[in-house]
């Protein structure tokens, strides 16, 4: 029976025990903290805690309850996210890297570009015979049609390509034509990333694309294809290698445009990262770390100026700038050049279009001649439009009607951009797209099978009626959107079919114009385009160094100026004559071809009558003299009357340099008036009032005299001459033995005799010095002025000068002293020349910062507290405490005087009838009641008793021991009188504190003049 209970018992405690383990939760009380979810495990738990921040942390450990401290210095790089955890309770972190990016740290790239012909070649063993293909990859491009992924497995050959923008995975087995392939719809070439994964798994040929909006059926596509590599479980006795191509098939590939332009980023194979910075076994060409986000126009691939426009990632197009074409503007229209070596040339177009009647005709031209005919258009009747360059600039004519001119000249050597632009009847002229002139144009249309003449036309009269066959060059002719090509380029253009072309040459050279040696005198020729320029030697100048500069040879002597002509030089100076000496001669080399009907000359003199030039011949003469110190003319020649020209009211003769101009009015004419005109002053020109002839007769065997009259007498010229030309020849006063080198110019005259004095000089009248009393002599030629100091004049400070004479004291009396004179002035008047008002108060006295005051002829000073005197200078004793500082002003003010000056008067004074005085109350005094007297100078009060000046009395203060009016009652003795007195001293005072005393500062007046 025990046992039985005893196996009850045991059964009960089985199940007992049974359900208390079936019934034990351990997440009932929710162990796990912090977001963290408890996960029952028989009979215990396991947290796992939450990856979202908890109040800004994260945690961790068994119960959630750790704060995780890994990323607090984490080295997570590119943007990588960091991700903290414990392992054997230490913190540790873990790198999220971005796309693009990969590592523990996640600092290696996994992003390349491929630029043209780029591809990159991965050789790998195949683990798995039954996986031949399992690779993913991002690429973004936006090229349509490209290779993306070439492998090749045994024989077996998996290709991922665009086609038309689209992704299809093909594969092909052996030497099979036939191929297995998937493909999708979706346009993936927009330069966006798309995520793309290709695989071979047994026999299923697979195409993902993993794209945010794609779903399983729209972007996956499988396919069953045939192989034989054997069955099993993946597992062979060979090994298989896998050559992967990215990008491109290799060297070998037959179409290069289908090479993959653009970037790849998270390439995998078999699971697997290509990374380029992990120098894995790959061959790469053409493919470089990272993907630039940028267009074509990066790197400025149009060429001359062109505008790059890019399309999008990698793409591009170039507007070009004329004359230019090309994908990249690299190519240039050829330019055709007309009038080689002078020939006439032209060419000849069709128009095989109907451009209506409105339409553009532009080009380019190049010339630096003058004139020529440009274009001509024609059809089967006429010639109805014209382009010709007349004086540099174009012109346009349409039906012989009205001409159209242009304002700026194209005929500088460079290029112009011309166009005649003709729309809704009206037609404009521009040069480089500026309007020159516009005009209107009905009718004017341009019909198919017209024709185009450039440069002329076959008829040379017809050509000359338009200034002739054109010279130059022509480049990128078109008429709207066709070119006229005289010699085509390899761009494909619209062009008009070229039917004639005649002594055109290719290219824009220019003529050589040196080979004809244009530059003379040793010049350098060198070629510009259609013309030369001539580098001259130091001693010529000139276009084509036909100017010798002379000169800068130093043909003339060391004092001689040389002047440099056209055909030499000549040496000039000036020349001295006096009365008695010789005069000088000249004639004409015999070979002046040139007409003389001119006389210039420069002179100085002081002579009243004298010859300056005299010549004659049979009936013809000249002469150009003095009288009475005017300068006359008198010439006769071809006529029987001879004319004179006298410079009427003009003295010459004051020693000062003076020219001369004598010249035909009329000089084509047989016979004219002359005139002539001094110091080049033309509106003051004297006038003939007779004809006469040139001076033709002067140019051989004729004696021509310069400083007299005859030629065996003396000079009758006292003075000087300067340059002399007849008929622009000068008058040479160097012989030509004197010359360093002969004049080469082949007309002149000579010198024949005559000893000059070369330079000009006048009588050294200055020595002795004719001047008196220390004057200066001043060498005025052959006159002396005498300059006298400031006490003597005249004409040799021989007269002693009043200095006074002039009044020079403006308010005072003048007085005649050694030095000249002095000025006593008025009183009030001050100045050298008593110009200037005294103010008494400069330079005034007043000590101790008195104040000046201003009267006539005087001053006074308005002293400071405590100063007293005249000048403020004496320092007045402390006042008793009891005695009032600042009293009240007593007495009041007056101002008096009239419209003229003013005066005061002070303390009470009242103005006077008397000018400048003031009547005063008793107790003041002075000329303006300014002074108060002063009752206390005779010093009343005894016994040290201070003394109070009042108004026309005192008041003793008197000390403790002292009473009486004057202090002069000794009560020390007497205490009750003492007593009484003390009182009587305090009623005093406190009597005075009532009294209203003034205290201002005292005034004494002083005059200036006294001190």
């Amino acid at each position: 029976m025990s046992g039985m209970i005893m196996l009850v018992w045991n059964v009960l405690l089985l199940f007992a025990d049974a359900l208390s383990h079936e019934d034990f939760d351990a997440c009932k009380n929710s162990p796990c903290q912090n977001g963290g979810v408890c996960i029952r495990n028989k009979g215990d738990y396991t947290c796992q805690c939450s990856n979202s921040s908890q109040n800004g942390r994260l945690y961790g450990g068994p119960n959630c309850t750790v704060i995780l401290q890994g990323c607090e210095r984490h080295q997570c790089q590119n943007g990588g996210t960091c991700s903290p955890f414990l392992r054997s309770s230490q913190h540790r972190y873990s790198c999220n890297c971005p796309e693009g990016y990969t590592g523990t740290r996640c600092e290696i790239s996994t992003t390349f570009s491929f630029e043209k012909s780029g591809f990159l070649h991965i050789e790998t063993a195949l683990e798995d015979t039954l996986v031949l293909l399992n690779i993913t990859l991002s690429f973004r491009t936006v090229q349509k049609t490209a290779t993306l992924l070439h492998c090749e497995v045994d024989e077996y050959v998996l290709k991922l390509q665009l086609q038309n923008g689209r992704l299809r995975h093909s594969m092909q087995w052996g030497n099979n034509n036939q191929s297995d392939l998937v493909d999708l719809f979706q346009d993936v070439a927009d330069g966006h990333w798309h995520m793309v994964q290709v695989f071979l798994y047994k026999s299923v040929l697979g195409l993902d694309l993993r794209d945010p909006l794609c779903t399983a059926k729209t972007c996956h596509k499988e396919a069953l294809v045939e192989m034989d590599l054997g069955s099993g479980s993946g597992q062979s006795s060979f090994t298989l290698i896998q050559s992967v191509y990215i990008g491109g098939t290799g060297n070998g590939q037959v179409n290069p445009d289908s090479y993959f332009l653009g970037c790849m980023r998270d390439v995998y194979i078999q699971s697997r990262p290509v990374v380029l910075e992990l120098k894995v076994r790959a061959e790469q060409f053409g493919v470089t770390l990272g993907c630039r986000e940028s267009d074509g126009c990066e790197d400025n691939p149009c060429k001359n100026r062109g505008k790059c426009i890019g399309l999008g990632w990698k793409k591009h197009k170039c507007e070009c700038h004329r004359p230019y074409e090309g994908s990249v503007c690299s190519e240039e229209h050829i330019a055709a050049q007309f009038g080689n070596e002078d020939v006439e040339s032209y060419a000849i177009f069709y128009v095989d279009d109907d451009p209506m009647d409105t339409f553009t005709i532009s080009m380019f031209i190049r010339t630096r001649r003058l004139n020529g005919l440009l274009l001509v258009f024609s059809n089967s009747t006429s010639r109805y439009l014209h382009v010709w360059l007349d004086g540099g600039k174009v012109k346009v004519q349409v039906n012989h009607f009205e001409i159209l001119q242009g304002h700026d000249r194209v005929n500088d050597g460079h290029f112009h951009l011309v166009s005649v632009h003709v729309a809704q009847g009206m037609l404009t002229l521009l040069h480089s797209a500026r309007t020159q002139a516009l005009m209107a144009s009905q009718g004017l249309t341009v019909r198919s099978g017209d024709m185009v003449h450039v440069g002329g036309l076959e008829d040379r009269k017809a050509s000359l009626a338009f200034r002739g066959y054109f010279k130059g060059c022509i480049q990128d002719l078109r008429l709207n959107f066709n070119h006229l090509q005289f010699y085509p380029i390899s761009t494909p253009l619209a062009s008009y079919r070229l039917k004639t072309i005649v002594q055109v040459t290719q290219g824009c050279t220019g003529d050589n114009y040196c080979k004809m040696k244009p530059c003379l005198n040793g010049g350098v020729c060198y070629s510009m385009w259609d013309d030369f320029t001539c580098s001259c030697p130091p001693n010529t100048a000139g276009w084509r160094c036909e100017k010798l500069k002379w000169c800068e040879l130093s043909p003339c002597p060391v004092n001689a100026g040389c002047l440099t002509h056209a055909q030499g030089f000549d040496c000039v100076t000036n020349v001295t004559f006096r009365e008695g000496n010789p005069i000088i001669l000249f004639r004409g080399n015999g070979k002046i071809r040139r007409p003389l009907h001119s006389v210039s000359l420069t002179f100085r003199t002081r002579s009243h009558d004298a010859t300056l030039l005299h010549a004659s011949r049979e009936n013809d003469f000249i002469t150009v003299f003095l009288k009475d110190g005017q300068l006359v003319l008198e010439l006769q020649s071809g006529t029987n009357f001879s004319l004179c020209v006298q410079s009427h009211r003009v003295v010459v003769n004051d020693g000062r340099w003076h020219s001369a101009i004598l010249s035909m009015n009329n000089p084509s004419a047989l016979t004219s008036r002359w005139s002539m005109v001094l110091d080049e002053r033309r509106d003051q020109a004297s006038i003939s009032y007779n004809s006469s002839g040139d001076l033709g007769f002067l140019r051989e065997d004729t004696d021509i005299i310069l400083g007299g009259w005859e030629l065996n007498t003396g000079a009758n010229l006292d003075g000087c001459l300067g340059s002399v030309e007849v008929g622009g020849l000068v008058l040479p006063f160097y012989a030509e033995t004197e010359l360093n080198m002969p004049r080469p110019q082949e007309e002149k005259f000579l010198r024949t005799s005559g000893m000059q004095n070369l330079g000009c000089w006048s009588f050294d009248i200055c020595n002795p010095n004719p001047c008196h009393n220390g004057g200066q002599c001043e060498d005025l030629f052959d006159l002396f002025k005498c300059r006298c100091p400031a006490d003597w004049h005249g004409q040799i400070c021989e007269v002693r000068t009043d200095a006074c004479s002039s009044n020079p004291c403006l308010h005072g009396a003048c007085v005649i002293v050694s030095e000249g004179y002095e000025c006593v002035c008025e009183s009030g008047y001050i100045g050298q020349h008593c110009e200037n008002k005294e103010d008494v108060c400069v330079g005034h006295k007043c000590h101790n910062g008195g104040t000046c005051l201003r009267g006539i002829k005087q001053y006074a000073c308005l002293c400071p507290r405590n100063t007293t005197g005249a000048l403020c200078q004496e320092r007045m004793a402390e006042m008793p405490w009891y005695i009032d500082r600042f009293p009240s002003p007593r007495l009041p003010v007056s101002i008096c005087g009239n419209d003229k000056w003013t005066y005061s008067c002070f303390n009470g004074g009242n103005c006077s009838m008397f000018e400048d005085k003031c009547d005063c109350l008793p107790g003041f005094t002075g000329q303006w009641c300014e002074l108060e007297l002063d009752e206390c100078a005779s010093g009343p009060c005894l016994n040290g008793g201070y003394c109070r000046n009042l108004i026309n009395k005192f008041q003793c203060v008197c000390e403790i021991s002292f009473a009486g009016e004057r202090c002069q009652i000794d009560i020390s003795d007497f205490y009750l009188y003492s007593f009484l007195l003390m009182w009587q001293n305090i009623f005093q005072l406190l009597s005075y504190l009532i009294l209203r005393m003034d205290d201002e500062p005292e005034i004494e007046w002083n005059a200036a003049n006294d001190e």
